[in-house]
């Protein structure tokens, strides 16, 4: 029997909210279920509740199906059943027929996805001239809302800062404007604008700052024909215009490694569930992220992402001159956890690698990193920081900055999380080798 593919604290750290984490906990007993099994491949059982629910695990990737219905995920049931292989308490045995089942359709679907990806790769698009022709459209409509953003903020500007506290339309105005332009990923951006006023002392800087990123693409749209492709690909990204995937699979660089879990956030809102992981290549020290959506909250997302765990596998990366974002084109083995050491970086290479990057990808508001051997301090103003040995320090943006204090008792440890140049916001520290997420405030 191999070695168990996750600890009771990564089965855990699966659960959609506490209260389904101690139903789960209740569950991880022998008594609650019949027909418990395991293989090499997957895990079962059958969990007697107000009726008796068929729970499998696929131990690949972790992924779980329950016919329960609930509409967490993953449910108590499944937790249950991954606390107790956890916990190694399944026998072994030969999958019943619905297990086999499962596995045979994932298998399938899997087959038909690397199916339609390689015919993609190969395939010209279907009407080339109609393709180009709505590229063209949309290129022209962008120009037009662009050129109006870029009149807007000189007026603001130009009229100055004062009594913007009191606005509250004009945002939502102008981001409906570019909207209608097919440039949403701008109109995002001017919706944040709106929190801005009123939100600290230094708020007019910041908001000449972020004025400042959408002048800048206001201008480089202007110039899209001579930015080098990788560049151009992250203007319209910026801008809000999205690859498909088979794109990205086609165009995209690809890179095998063993990626470790390093951190994720969940974020639902009314109609929509995001995800944002992060990976970190064990050997080439990149940093991956592989976002997720999912309709609806409490939605599953395709693909599962258990922090602490590592697996094998080729990623392709989005088109950029300096890549972040990316999916998993190909698992090459099991997911299992992760007690080894990780490519890390100290403050000074942080900051370096945040001025490379930039100097490739001006669009860029952020880098993700893994610092190694830095001690969370509070100054007598009450400022958090991060130092390393060296004395360097960088200050600390939210997060649950108590849970880290408390975490490093003074003591160096390694912390993972995204740097904008001017604050570093914790997503999860290590230690005694397992990754703790840090995403609360404090």
């Amino acid at each position: 029997m191999s070695a168990p593919p996750l600890t009771s604290e990564q089965a855990l750290a699966l659960a959609p909210d506490s209260s389904a984490a101690a139903a789960g906990q209740k569950l991880a007993t022998e008594r609650s279920w019949q027909g418990l099994g395991r293989d090499a491949r997957a895990a079962w059982g059958e969990c007697k509740g107000s009726a008796l629910y068929q729970v499998r695990i696929d131990l690949s990737d972790l992924a779980t199906k329950c016919t329960c219905p609930s509409r967490k995920f993953p449910c108590k049931h499944a937790l249950g059943l991954l606390l107790l292989v956890a916990a190694e308490r399944l026998p072994s045995g030969q999958p019943p027929a619905w297990v086999e089942e499962w596995l045979s359709k994932r298998s399938t679907t899997a087959e038909r996805k690397a199916k339609r990806e390689a015919a993609g790769e190969g395939a010209a698009p279907a009407d080339p001239e109609a393709r180009a022709k709505r590229t063209a459209e949309r290129h022209t409509r962008v120009q037009r809302g662009l050129e109006a953003l870029s009149l807007w903020m000189e007026d603001l500007v130009r009229g100055g800062f004062a009594g913007l506290e009191a606005e509250t339309a004009m945002w939502n105005t102008q981001a409906a404007r570019l909207v209608d332009a097919q440039a949403p990923g701008l109109a995002s951006q001017v919706r944040q604008l709106a929190a801005l006023p009123g939100s600290g002392p230094d708020w007019p800087r910041k908001m000449l700052e972020r004025l400042g990123r959408l002048a800048l693409v206001t201008e480089a749209w202007r110039k899209m024909d001579q930015l080098a492709p990788p560049l151009a690909a992250d203007l319209r990204s910026v801008v809000g215009i999205s690859l498909r995937e088979e794109e990205v699979v086609a165009q995209g660089e690809r890179l095998e490694d063993t990626w470790a879990v390093v951190a994720q956030e969940v974020e639902d809102t009314e109609r929509v569930r995001a995800q944002r992981t992060y990976l970190l290549g064990a050997t080439s020290g990149r940093t991956a992220l592989v976002l997720q959506f999912a309709a609806g909250p409490g939605a599953r997302f395709a693909e599962s992402f258990l922090p602490g765990t590592a697996f094998p596998a080729e990623l392709v990366f989005w088109p950029s001159a300096a890549p972040q974002r990316a999916l998993v084109h190909e698992r090459k083995g099991d997911v299992r956890p992760w007690l080894e050491a990780l490519p890390s970086l100290t403050l000074d290479g942080l900051a370096q690698r945040f001025a490379d990057e930039l100097s490739r990808q001006p669009f860029r508001e952020r880098t993700a990193a893994l610092l190694g051997a830095v001690v969370p301090l509070v100054d007598g103003r009450r400022r958090w920081w991060l130092r390393d040995a060296t004395g360097a320090a960088v200050l600390l943006g939210p997060s649950d900055r108590w849970r880290l204090l408390a975490l490093s008792g003074g003591q160096p440890l390694d912390v993972f999380g995204e740097w904008d140049g001017e604050e570093f916001r914790p997503l999860s520290t290590r230690v005694d080798g397992r990754f703790l997420p840090l995403g609360g405030l404090s």
